[in-house]
């Protein structure tokens, strides 16, 4: 197996995130359910958008998220995901690359805008997302650039990217080509919802190898395997997939491996802010202890780490250098 030329590449959305600080009176109003994620079409996000007030604009997209906090340990990194040759798609293509992330998929002349999430954040620091896919859901195949694929070291998917048609089969274009260069495969669940919709999907891609690590917090593991009892849920998780991390955000997080179980705590934080980005931000940290090579216990650490970090802010990306931060806490690998 040649040397990879980056640690780790994600395939994703690309969304522009527009977050605002709210009550549940306005999720109420919309008919949105507090945490979660719905899909919306351009009318709705326009009548959400009019609706929400003064909001904070930045470039997001969960699979994005974590490969920028994967830059921000110091990782070499790169993103797969398309936009619109439009204004929004140049601040994102502007705000990756900006980040340290190689992106080279050619944004589309025609067809619909770049994507969008409008993110509702509660007092309580919990986030209610409403995304338009727009341009984001024509990524295909055609966009997986093999050699780019084959020189990562790993390669990792965002579970959003499972609706449209075309982005499912370019995922598995990729996961085909990263495993003939001997590389591995991450996939993070994304959301309970989106779980409910592709349940079988998801088992069948753990049990038949096309993944070979999988992220999920507790609600998507709940979903996955139908079941409240989080004990015989992390049992199944060991026998489908080679590798499980599950995120239990204060009670820190489980990793579910063939051999054995470890745990690493939560980080402690002054205050919540946004939750917005929390599992992103830990799988950066994860993925960086493992390209490093670290234990289980100091990846689940490093992913802590870096949670704690976006969640005491607005926002899904890391304000400070994680690199220096993990630095400054001994986290060192």
């Amino acid at each position: 197996m040649t040397s990879a030329k980056y640690d780790v590449l994600g395939i994703g959305n690309a969304i522009f995130d527009v977050l605002v600080q709210t009550d549940e009176g306005f999720l109420a109003r919309h008919g949105m359910t507090k945490g979660g994620m719905a899909l919306i079409d351009g009318a709705r996000a326009a009548a959400i958008y009019r609706d929400m007030g003064p909001a904070t604009e930045m470039s997001g997209g969960s699979g994005a998220n974590t490969i920028v906090g994967l830059s921000s340990f110091g990782a070499r990194a790169a993103f797969i995901g398309k936009v619109k040759n439009d204004q929004i798609g140049g601040l994102y293509i502007h705000d990756i690359r900006a980040a340290g992330v190689a992106y080279e998929t050619k944004a589309a002349e025609a067809g619909p805008a770049t994507g969008c999430s409008y993110i509702l954040v509660t007092p309580d620091g919990e986030r209610t997302m409403n995304t338009y896919l727009g341009a984001a859901q024509d990524l295909n195949p055609s966009d997986i650039d093999e050699a780019q694929i084959a020189a990562s070291r790993i390669v990792y998917l965002e579970g959003y990217l499972w609706d449209p048609k075309n982005a499912k089969e370019a995922f598995v274009k990729a996961a085909t080509i990263a495993h003939q260069a001997g590389r591995q495969v991450a996939l993070t669940l994304s959301d309970s919802f989106c779980v409910d919709r592709y349940r079988d999907e998801f088992l069948d891609l753990m049990r038949k190898g096309t993944v070979d690590l999988v992220f999920a917090n507790e609600a998507e593991l709940h979903s996955l395997y139908q079941t409240s009892d989080f004990d015989g849920a992390l049992q199944q998780l060991r026998s489908d997939a080679k590798l499980g991390v599950v995120t239990r955000s204060e009670k820190g997080c489980v990793v579910a491996a063939k051999d054995a179980i470890t745990l690493a705590p939560a980080f402690p934080i002054q205050k919540l802010v946004d939750t917005t980005g929390a599992g992103d931000l830990f799988a950066a940290g994860f993925l960086f202890g493992l390209v490093r090579d670290a234990s289980h216990e100091m990846c689940g650490r490093l992913g802590a780490l870096a949670a704690a970090e976006v969640i005491q802010h607005i926002g899904a990306r890391p304000q400070v250098s994680l690199k220096e931060l993990a630095g400054q806490n001994g986290l060192t690998v």
